[in-house]
């Protein structure tokens, strides 16, 4: 093993974020990258995946070999970022340091997680077992040619790992307090309602489909689906969108629709749910179009849980939460390859301007994630 100093996570981290990323992220972030892994001994590969509207998307699989027959552990993430928004303190594509914090675009969700597995992976000894990193460039937007087109890459390579670790940003209040062994799956469902319109002061000869979309929406609405598990809160239905459209004062429209948004649990498929609320829309003379984001998961408590929590209990001294709270992240496909987790920094500033990242916890991620994978490969 070599010395953890041989790599800076740090200057790693600053020229991922010096490379203006926004979702879906193409080019110099991946030059970046892949100049980072292949002096490491990395065999690295880069595609263009989909086509418009949601593509193409860059991705890149690295893919470091161990012994025949050793485990395998990846390391996933993605480079794109959300777009910068207004009012930062500098520039967010310029990484700037202020006191023990780095401040960039993509600090906290999710580069600065990106260099420290490249730094972790540099302190691993080849003879340890294979390592992999799984990064996509279209996480923060449609998703439907990133981690999913990375792993049919990987099945035509019969690569597949044994764990999977990934860098999303789970702690809350200080590194080490959380990591994620599951997600909620979520669906999103547009409702629509269609009458015929006419003049308000002759009601008989029009179809006012407002009553009917509401009293679609007030079902929906007191729907309960589940107390919630061992591992997971209740699934929560929420109506996020209704829209109308109609200028006049005076005329009943011809349509009105809705949208609303499902986080379920494990004791729900998409599938399920979107049949439900289907069924509910056509009772009230109504159509439901579903989109379905991704399933639930959960990697049980077991070798893995434990040997993160060890890495990060022996680096920080917290001992984590396992928790299955939040919104989704890529982890809802890779949970098909493998067993997998999510673990990162803290995440008060992901999203938001200044974003950014403690240096202390930068490097003392880097000493998490190469305890982490050495022990996975070990088992």
């Amino acid at each position: 093993m070599t010395d953890s100093a041989t790599l800076s996570p740090l200057d790693l981290a600053s020229r991922l974020i010096a490379c203006p990323s926004v979702t879906p992220a193409t080019g110099a972030v991946f030059d970046a990258l892949e100049a980072m892994l292949r002096p490491l001994g990395f065999t690295v590969w880069r595609s263009m995946d989909g086509e418009s509207p949601d593509g193409p998307v860059e991705n890149l699989l690295a893919l470091r070999s161990g012994p025949e027959n050793s485990r395998h552990f990846a390391f996933a993430g993605h480079l794109d970022v959300v777009p910068t928004g207004h009012g930062w303190n500098s520039d967010p594509f310029t990484p700037e340091v202020r006191g023990d914090m780095l401040f960039g675009r993509g600090a906290v969700d999710m580069k600065s997680q990106i260099a420290a597995m490249v730094a972790a992976a540099a302190n691993i000894p080849q003879e340890a077992g294979t390592i992999s990193f799984i990064i996509t460039g279209d996480e923060e937007g449609p998703a439907r040619f990133g981690t999913l087109a990375l792993m049919e890459h990987m099945d035509a390579r019969g690569i597949r790992p044994d764990l999977c670790l990934v860098g999303e940003p789970t702690s809350v209040n200080r590194l080490g307090d959380m990591m994620k062994i599951g997600r909620r799956g979520s669906v999103n469902i547009w409702l629509e309602v269609h009458g015929n319109e006419g003049h308000v002061a002759y009601p008989h000869l029009a179809a006012n489909p407002i009553p009917r979309l509401v009293a679609m929406l007030a079902e929906l609405d007191a729907l309960v689906l589940d107390e919630g598990t061992e591992w997971f809160q209740p699934s929560n239905l929420e109506i996020t969108d209704l829209e109308v459209g109609n200028p006049a004062t005076n005329v009943i429209p011809a349509v009105a629709k809705a949208r609303l948004s499902i986080r379920f649990n494990d004791r729900h498929t998409g599938n399920e749910l979107a049949t439900r609320v289907m069924a509910i829309a056509e009772r009230h003379g109504g159509v439901a179009r579903p989109v379905i984001s991704g399933e639930p998961f959960l990697t049980a408590p077991g070798d893995f849980s434990t040997l993160l929590a060890d890495a990060i209990r022996a680096e920080t001294g917290v001992e984590p939460e396992m928790s299955t709270s939040g919104g989704t992240s890529d982890a809802r496909f890779l949970k098909n390859l493998c067993p997998v987790i999510e673990f990162g920094p803290c995440n008060a500033t992901m999203h938001k301007r200044d974003e950014a990242i403690a240096i202390p916890d930068l490097e003392a991620l880097v000493r998490i994630y190469e305890r982490a994978a050495l022990a996975a490969l070990s088992l």
